[in-house]
C-alpha cells in the first residue's frame, strides 16, 4: 500500500530499570524505496499475527484525546508530525510498564485506491551480520521487522463512513502481549469489536450447514469449500475482513444471494464484515462421499472428536448423531 506520508521517531529505554524518553519527530520521513520496503515488509508481518479488533469510541463520549485528535488530522487541522508526538508521548508509559527495552515508533498515512489506512508500530533493533567491501565480517544493527511489541492498523476511510461495522480498527495482541493490549486500548480510546477466532468458526459452520441443506454432489461442496477458503485467505492475507455478500456471490455465482440469505435467515449473528482468523482457516476441511445410497459429510474439526476413523476395520464412528437423523432412527 503506497505511502502518502510518514514519520519515525525514537522510544529511548536502555533496560528495565531505565524510563522510556521520547526523541521526537520535527519532520516527516522522505520517501524512499527502502521505507516502502520496510513498511510492506512490517505490514506483512502484522497480517499474519493475532490481532483484536474494534472501534474508536465517539471523541465526545472518550476520555482518551486521541479519537479526537485522529479527527482534526483527517480534517487536516494538525499534521501527521504533531500526531505522531502526541501519541509517542502516551506509549512511552506503555513502554515503562511492559517492555523492557525501547525502539522506533513509525506511523503510516497509506492510500490504495480509495482506501487511506493509518498504520502505527514499534519495531525493536537486533544485532546482524554484514560482509563489507574489504570481505571482514562486521556486525551491523538492523530492524528485526517479524518482532513489534505494538502495533495498530486503522481503516480511515472505512471509520469515516460510519455504520454499523466494528471492524475498521485492528490491534496487536500477540501471545505474551495481552495486559500490553489492554492497557494500549484504554490509553487510544478503542472499544473491543468482534472475536476473529469466533466469528470464523461460526462463518465454517454456517457453511457447513448451508452445504448439508442444499444437498450437493461432492465435486460442488468441494468447489464451494475451495472458493470460501481461497477467498477469506486472500483478504487474511491482505488485512481486510471477510465481506458476507462478496463471499456470498462467490460460493455460488447462480445464486449469489444464496449462501447471505442462508445466515441471515437462520440468525447466526454474524457481522456484515469479519475479520477472519488464519489458523481457524488453515484447519478447516469438508469430508464427503456417497457410495451404495450412503453420503456422509462432514467438517475435519470433529475428525477424532464426536467422529473417529478406524482405518484398520474401514470404520467411520460417529458418536454424536444429528438430532434429525436419531428421531428417524428411533421412529422406523
Amino acid at each position: 500500500m503506497p505511502i502518502a506520508a510518514c514519520v519515525i521517531q525514537r522510544l529511548d529505554k536502555a533496560d528495565s530499570d531505565s524510563s522510556a524518553r521520547l526523541v521526537s519527530a520535527s519532520e516527516p520521513h522522505p520517501q524512499s524505496d527502502a521505507l516502502d520496503g520496510l513498511i510492506t515488509r512490517l505490514s506483512d508481518a502484522y497480517h499474519g499475527k493475532s490481532k483484536r479488533w474494534g472501534r474508536l469510541v465517539e471523541p465526545s463520549d472518550s476520555e482518551s484525546p486521541f479519537p479526537a485528535e485522529l479527527a482534526a488530522y483527517v480534517e487536516g487541522s494538525l499534521g501527521l508530525v504533531a500526531l505522531a508526538n502526541q501519541l509517542g508521548q502516551r506509549l512511552t508509559g506503555l513502554v515503562d510498564d511492559h517492555l523492557p527495552t525501547g525502539g522506533h515508533l513509525i506511523l503510516a498515512d497509506q492510500q490504495q485506491g480509495e482506501t487511506r489506512s493509518l498504520f502505527l508500530v514499534l519495531v525493536h533493533h537486533r544485532d546482524g551480520f554484514v560482509i563489507g567491501n574489504d570481505q571482514q565480517v562486521a556486525i551491523s544493527g538492523q530492524i528485526n521487522h517479524t518482532q513489534m511489541s505494538l502495533a495498530l492498523r486503522i481503516n480511515l476511510s472505512q471509520w469515516q463512513q460510519g455504520g454499523p461495522s466494528s471492524q475498521y480498527l485492528s490491534l496487536l495482541a500477540d501471545r505474551g502481549g495481552q495486559k500490553l493490549a489492554d492497557d494500549m486500548q484504554a490509553l487510544l480510546g478503542i472499544s473491543d469489536g468482534v472475536d476473529p477466532k469466533s466469528e470464523t468458526r461460526t462463518l465454517l459452520k454456517a457453511f457447513s450447514d448451508f452445504v448439508e441443506k442444499e444437498d450437493l454432489e461432492e465435486q460442488a461442496s468441494r468447489e464451494k469449500t475451495d472458493a470460501l477458503i481461497d477467498y477469506a485467505s486472500d483478504q487474511a492475507s491482505r488485512g481486510e475482513p471477510i465481506t458476507l455478500e462478496e463471499l456470498s456471490a462467490l460460493v455460488d455465482d447462480k445464486q449469489p444471494k444464496a449462501f447471505y440469505e442462508h445466515i441471515r435467515n437462520a440468525d447466526y449473528g454474524l457481522s456484515p464484515e469479519i475479520p477472519p482468523d488464519k489458523r481457524t482457516l488453515s484447519q478447516f476441511r469438508r469430508f464427503t462421499g456417497r457410495a451404495e445410497g450412503v453420503s456422509i459429510s462432514f467438517d475435519s474439526h470433529l475428525l477424532g472428536n464426536s467422529i473417529e476413523y478406524d482405518e484398520e476395520r474401514d470404520r467411520l464412528i460417529i458418536k454424536k448423531l444429528p438430532n434429525k437423523l436419531k428421531e428417524q432412527l428411533q421412529s422406523k
